[in-house]
């Protein structure tokens, strides 16, 4: 038997962009939030760089937009950058407001750091290296202490229901019970997808469900070929792997090969604060002679008080980085495309919002800048908020057909798949990507598809985004931004501007 649920707004996803949302849409109307795992289990919460705002001195949302715009390569919608530099500072602002303890320096004036491609100091931190999880300490806060809003743990969205175009709610497993949620509004905040491949930054959350369900339901997505590997990840046996923030290398560390050569100055004028796409390709290619490490040690002591979770991180992992070099490899980090959304976060769907990671916004283009991805979620999540205020209540909507949620399937069998879509993507989609290779990549998932069970869920779910990612790539036929390809070396003037839908 199916069950049936009621809200005003649905919020799909616990990260800064959902959690703000559900906020700030609680005080129009009742709110059900729902999240894959706990509430704190979101990109959010591992993000150590900080929050990108002109708040500085001699800085300006002017240059802040400039700066994006470059990073972005030709690919960035100006509109969504203007509304991001010039309402960030406000969020961030609100955001302090609200208890978020930010860094300051000896004045009481918020302490600004500086991260690649950044003309000025503009990133905000939040105990040294822990500010996504300070972020989510504060929004999580605010969600548990409204009455409106009603949290959903552990609850599995399936799908999107539809009807004729517009979107009414979703199916979803409420601990393992079928349950259609209607509603008003449907917001999905379901973050990435780096759990596609081998090596990730992203929570094992991050499984790509916002785009394999929006896809499946005729919702349109672009620019999916663009993902960005952040260039240095804690080289372990782990999943997902520990970040060493590229912040590390805006205090003066620098990038050494096996032989202990440092090698990003002969690569780009900006050496090793060069954009994130340049750096993590530089690395990769360097990693064929032997390991790469980050040579942080010139820090001595001042590592521990300005990086102090990166520090505990490498110390558990028996590296002392005042004294030794730290193992780093690249690691799929942030999607650029996803579901494609207006400036107020409307997708092609009726009532269908999208915001966060999982939106293709149009403000990071090709490539992110540093620290844009949490000021992004901020700002379109209060945009999302204020125009569902506005979404005229549904009329009575007939019950569905009634549904059953597919046995679990055995775990041990999910995960050789889906480790099968990890080595996949990585080899064939990943930093350096072909014709050829792309081509052996959609085979090789269409193999994978004959071997999943209806319970892999979760795992059809990556295997739908890793095709969007492996088709789109196979599409460009050249090389911009997050996207290289070996066989199309250069960026085509014939490509710029240019957006590949899904």
């Amino acid at each position: 038997m199916t069950e049936r649920m009621r809200t005003r707004f649905l919020v799909v996803g616990s990260g800064v962009a959902g959690l703000h949302t559900a906020w700030r849409a609680s005080q129009h109307g009742d709110v059900l939030l729902l999240t894959k795992r706990s509430l704190f289990d979101s990109a959010t919460a591992y993000a150590q760089g900080g929050i990108a705002a002109a708040l500085g001195a001699g800085d300006s949302p002017a240059l802040h937009r400039q700066d994006t715009l470059a990073a972005g390569a030709a690919l960035c919608d100006a509109a969504a950058v203007q509304v991001l530099v010039e309402e960030g500072p406000a969020r961030v602002r609100e955001l302090q407001t609200a208890g978020a303890h930010f860094d300051l320096d000896p004045a009481g004036r918020l302490l600004l750091g500086r991260e690649a491609a950044h003309s000025k100091n503009r990133i905000v931190h939040a105990h040294g290296d822990q500010t996504g999880a300070e972020v989510a300490r504060t929004l999580v806060a605010r969600v548990r202490d409204t009455p409106a809003i009603r949290v959903l743990e552990r609850a599995r969205v399936l799908d999107l229901i539809m009807r004729r175009g517009v979107c009414v709610g979703v199916r979803a497993s409420l601990g393992g019970r079928a349950t259609d949620i209607v509603a008003d509004a449907t917001v999905l905040a379901t973050g990435g997808c780096g759990q596609i491949y081998r090596y990730t930054t992203n929570p094992e959350v991050a499984t790509g469900d916002g785009y394999a369900i929006a896809h499946r339901a005729g919702v349109r997505l672009a620019d999916m070929e663009f993902v960005q590997f952040h260039p240095t990840a804690l080289a372990t046996a782990e999943n997902p792997l520990a970040l060493i923030s590229e912040a590390v290398r805006g205090e003066g560390a620098v990038l050494v090969n096996s032989r202990g050569e440092r090698f990003m100055a002969a690569k780009h004028r900006l050496a090793e604060l060069a954009p994130r796409d340049v750096v993590a390709r530089a690395i990769f290619r360097e990693q064929r002679h032997g390991p790469v490490f980050l040579d942080a040690r010139m820090l001595g002591e001042r590592f521990a008080e300005r990086f102090p979770g990166i520090f505990a991180l490498c110390r558990a992992r028996g590296i002392d980085p005042r004294r030794e070099l730290i193992p780093v490899t690249p690691a799929a980090h942030y999607m650029m495309g996803g579901i494609v959304t207006d400036l107020r976060g409307r997708s092609s769907a009726t009532r269908l919002y999208a915001v966060g990671e999982v939106a293709r916004t149009g403000v990071h283009g090709a490539n992110r800048l540093a620290s844009n991805s949490l000021l992004e979620g901020l700002v379109f999540a209060e945009r999302v908020a204020r125009d569902m205020t506005g979404v005229k209540p549904l009329g009575e909507v007939k019950p569905m057909k009634s549904w059953t949620v597919p046995p679990l399937a055995d775990r041990g069998a999910a995960q050789v798949l889906a480790d099968a879509i990890r080595s996949v993507m990585w080899d064939d989609a990943g930093i350096a990507r072909t014709a050829r290779g792309l081509r052996a990549a959609l085979e090789q998932l269409d193999e994978v598809e004959t071997r999943l069970t209806p319970g892999m869920t979760e795992e059809r779910n990556m295997l739908d985004t890793a095709r969007l990612v492996a088709e789109a790539a196979l599409v460009r036929r050249e090389s911009r931004g997050g996207h290289y390809r070996t066989d199309y070396p250069r960026a085509k003037r014939s490509w710029a501007g240019r957006h590949i839908e899904r």
